[in-house]
């Protein structure tokens, strides 16, 4: 009795007591239950900025900030950062990318695929409808009035989420300072890939510590493996198997904006295969610009045009498809570049460049969207709202309701 008495006072008193046992020492534990609930907070979330997120990928990184940060608190700022830096260092879609990133922290693999497909659905239904009308009816349906009311709450939620993320890219002189140059950079035309990875490299080697892995390798090796990808072979024939390639070579290579995209899509839609006139594409970029949810949803426009429903749906899956597979090989990597100092202050530095690169969006879209005293005032009424706690997405559908009414009334 006394040596069983003596080994179970061992067994409660050895190693550390559970007040300094950090609670990140355990395993989580997911029940069937808890996975149920955190795929359905997904969809939920998701379905609805895909269905209200207006104003392209900066506005859609704010809204998913305000959202998972600040709201429901999946993420701290810093992970949402890290995720944001991860997103523009692969090609394709950001604001999707981030939507699968962010899918994929909450609930696993089955996450991944729920928040990612969430976002896009509504987006792409929604375009596929206009491209319905556009065709049956020869034009598109009234939407100058509905960005002219977005566009104002936009820009007061991007700049609310700037200023929220702030914080975690001015931990030092040398990260504010590289983020400032970056806005600087791309407002004078360098390169966002550029930009980027010269911001990281930057960082790392102006905190440099001894570190076995090189600032960044793994990140500006996958960027550079997505761009070497090579071309499909040119086809002068609309098949739903061409369309499908097509897509995904350009969800596949493509890095930047909106215009890289049109690019892309006029060299060999245009010029090359003659599948669209010139005012079919400039029509669809409009489409994907000023409908909800990713801008990529372009291509669902044009797939329908060229192949109905199904080339619809052929197109959405092989421009959308190339993110689900880089957020899979480039998500597990971040934690490990955490973990390097070296590839620890890339990250930040490419992290400090992407946050200058929205307010450098902003900036634009600040131009462009307000353009009188109704719009003025239409910000300031939204950026009071949102630092007073409403949600920006009765803001967004606010102003779009309050855009088509003033059009409709002249």
């Amino acid at each position: 009795m006394v040596t069983l008495r003596r080994r179970k006072r061992q067994v409660f008193t050895r190693g550390p007591s559970l007040a300094t046992v950090r609670r990140d020492d355990f395993p989580r534990m997911t029940t069937p239950e808890t996975s149920r609930s955190r795929l359905g907070e997904l969809a939920g979330l998701f379905l609805k900025l895909g269905a209200t997120a207006f104003g392209g990928p900066a506005a859609h990184l704010a809204l998913m900030e305000e959202e998972v940060v600040r709201r429901r608190q999946w993420l701290t700022r810093e992970e949402f950062l890290d995720l944001l830096g991860a997103t523009n260092l692969i090609p394709g879609p950001n604001s999707t990318e981030m939507a699968i990133h962010i899918g994929h922290r909450r609930a696993g693999w089955a996450g991944w695929l729920v928040a990612g497909a969430c976002f896009i659905l509504p987006a792409a239904l929604i375009v596929a409808g206009f491209a319905w009308a556009y065709q049956r009816y020869g034009g598109l349906p009234e939407v100058a009035g509905i960005l002219y009311g977005v566009k104002p709450v936009i820009i007061a939620v991007v700049l609310r989420a700037l200023w929220s993320l702030r914080v975690a890219v001015t931990k030092n002189r040398w990260v504010a300072g590289m983020g400032l140059a970056a806005a600087l950079l791309n407002g004078a035309g360098v390169n966002e890939l550029i930009v980027l990875f010269a911001a990281g490299i930057v960082v790392a080697l102006a905190q440099r510590k001894p570190a076995s892995a090189s600032p960044g390798g793994a990140m500006p090796a996958l960027a550079l493996a997505a761009i070497a990808t090579p071309a499909t072979a040119a086809t002068s024939t609309a098949s739903l198997g061409a369309i499908f390639w097509f897509f995904l070579k350009i969800g596949s290579v493509l890095f930047g904006s909106g215009y890289v995209l049109l690019a892309f899509l006029r060299a060999d839609l245009v010029e090359r295969w003659h599948w669209l006139t010139e005012a079919q594409l400039l029509d669809a970029v409009a489409i994907g610009q000023v409908t909800p949810g990713p801008v990529f949803t372009t291509a669902t426009f044009i797939g329908y045009l060229l192949g109905g429903w199904t080339g619809a749906g052929a197109a959405t899956l092989g421009i959308f498809l190339p993110a689900f597979f880089f957020v899979a090989i480039s998500g597990p990597l971040i934690p490990r570049l955490r973990r390097s100092p070296s590839a620890s202050a890339f990250l930040d530095g490419v992290n400090a460049a992407s946050l200058a690169l929205m307010a450098v969006v902003t900036a634009q879209l600040f131009g462009a969207g307000i353009v009188d005293g109704v719009t003025l005032s239409l910000a300031i009424l939204s950026a009071v709202l949102i630092w007073r706690g409403i949600n920006s997405t009765w803001l967004v559908l606010g102003g779009a309701i309050a855009g088509f009414l003033r059009v409709l009334w002249g």
